[in-house]
C-alpha cells in the first residue's frame, strides 16, 4: 500500500500530514509556506509512494466555499498541473482549526506553544487526515 497525503491549504502556509505506507496512522509532517507546497509535494512524492492527496476544502457554515478558497484554488490547480496522474480528493475541513486549538490545550502546550501557527496547520492537517480515514472507513 502507499501512503495518503493530507493538506491544510492556507493563505500564508500548509499543513501537511501522511499516514504510514499501510494506512493506519496519520502523522503530521511539516508546515510549508503556501508558495513552496507545489514543489514541496511533487519532492516528497518522488521519496515516497502516495496513492491519494486529500485537500481540505474551506467552506461556511451554509456549506459554501468559504471566502478562503480564492486562495487556495491557485495551488490545488497548480498541484493538479504539476501530478496529473494523482488522485486528489477534496474533503470538508470546517472547525479543523479550532478542534487543533483544543488538542493543542488538552495535551498540555503552554500558551506561547499554542501561538504557534505553524504547529497549528500541521494538526489541522492531521485532523483532516484522521477524519478522511474514519469516513473511508464507515464507507467500507
Amino acid at each position: 500500500m502507499a501512503r495518503i497525503m493530507a493538506l491544510d491549504l492556507g493563505r500564508k502556509r500548509c499543513g501537511v500530514a501522511v499516514t504510514d505506507p499501510l494506512q493506519i496512522i496519520a502523522t503530521g509532517l511539516a508546515t510549508v509556506e503556501s508558495a513552496k507546497l507545489p514543489d514541496f509535494v511533487v519532492d516528497y512524492i518522488a521519496k515516497e509512494e502516495v496513492e491519494l492527496i486529500v485537500i481540505g476544502e474551506p467552506k461556511d457554515m451554509r456549506n459554501n466555499p468559504s471566502d478562503c478558497s480564492k486562495y487556495i484554488e491557485p495551488i490545488v490547480n497548480r498541484l493538479r498541473k504539476l501530478l496529473p496522474q494523482m488522485k486528489m480528493v477534496r474533503f470538508d475541513e470546517r472547525f479543523t482549526s479550532a478542534i487543533a486549538h483544543q488538542a493543542m490545550i488538552d495535551s498540555g502546550l503552554k500558551k506561547k506553544q499554542r501561538q504557534d501557527k505553524a504547529l497549528v496547520d500541521t494538526i489541522a492537517a492531521t485532523i483532516i487526515l484522521q477524519s478522511y480515514m474514519g469516513y473511508k472507513e464507515r464507507m467500507v
